[in-house]
């Protein structure tokens, strides 16, 4: 890892904050890269003791268990530090992050991009999704988003963030935004501005889930890296009720994983029942299926 990410990582690392920051994958070699940390007494670890029930009644509603089950490997920009992954059509966008080494970019799956562009230090790219022509771009806590050409990725305006940005997609049955920040909570926007015009708090087993990361919107339900771990969580944005967990564990090994390479990154590919997913400094992305453990 070269001097320069380990400098524009720690940025992160701010004792003290009250807002929601993130941690380290502690089992990557977090002494030596952090991606950030919670301060203690802020949350609470994300993830229920029992992973068995959840929804309106949780008693009742049972969490369906996937395993991903992998039908392609491509390769990846193993100096990508992933924070959003969609697809639009045969493109796939990726947005990367880092203070002066952020970017976004779009191509084919696997293939060299057709177009990149990089943000300017010391801006702290962040979640990424598509709205036809146009696509936003979140910052971490620079207080912005960027409004792009999707075509170009060209920046057409910036608008006020105030939250951290973290995830982001678009629900294309109430054209509405769907925004995380580390925390439990999903926020609700609207497209034009981002403008918050709700909330909801993810749950499983009457617990909430942190540390939700990159967002993904298929139809009526998002799917949720769960940062640093290898799950990904399936959301009814409706109640906050997680409706599956998927264990993503098992693609990469420990000896090409470079320090601060956790999973995140996860984009449907239209028409079909398969996703691609990646992590951060992963050399390789999977075309998937999500079938039953």
């Amino acid at each position: 890892m070269s001097e320069r990410v380990r400098r524009a990582t720690a940025e992160r690392v701010r004792p003290g904050t009250a807002r929601p920051v993130r941690r380290a994958a502690a089992a990557v070699l977090a002494s030596v890269l952090l991606l950030a940390f919670r301060p203690a007494g802020d949350r609470t670890p994300g993830v229920a003791a029992n992973p068995a029930v959840s929804g309106r009644h949780a008693s009742a509603h049972r969490v369906e268990r996937l395993r991903v089950k992998v039908l392609e490997v491509l390769p990846h920009d193993r100096r990508a530090f992933t924070e959003g992954l969609e697809m639009a059509g045969g493109t796939l966008y990726e947005g990367t992050g880092l203070a002066g080494g952020s970017s976004v970019q779009a191509g084919p799956p696997g293939k060299p991009p057709k177009a990149r562009v990089k943000l300017p230090s010391p801006l702290f790219g962040e979640g990424i999704t598509v709205l036809g022509r146009t696509l936003w771009q979140l910052t971490w806590r620079d207080g912005i988003a960027i409004e792009r050409d999707a075509t170009t990725l060209k920046e057409l305006r910036r608008v006020p963030y105030p939250d951290e940005g973290w995830g982001m997609c678009l629900q294309r049955g109430t054209q509405r935004l769907i925004t995380s920040d580390g925390s439990a909570r999903l926020t609700f926007r609207s497209p034009g501005r981002l403008a918050r015009t709700g909330a909801v708090t993810v749950t499983e087993s009457g617990r909430p889930v942190t540390e939700l990361n990159e967002l993904e919107c298929v139809g009526s339900t998002v799917y949720a890296n769960v940062l640093p771990t290898d799950r990904i969580v399936r959301i009814d944005p409706a109640t906050g009720a997680v409706t599956a967990t998927i264990d993503a564990s098992g693609l990469m090994s420990g000896e090409d994983l470079a320090p601060g390479a956790v999973l995140n990154g996860i984009a449907a590919v239209p028409g079909t029942d398969q996703f691609l997913v990646t992590g951060k400094f992963w050399p390789r992305m999977f075309r998937v299926e999500f079938v039953p453990a």
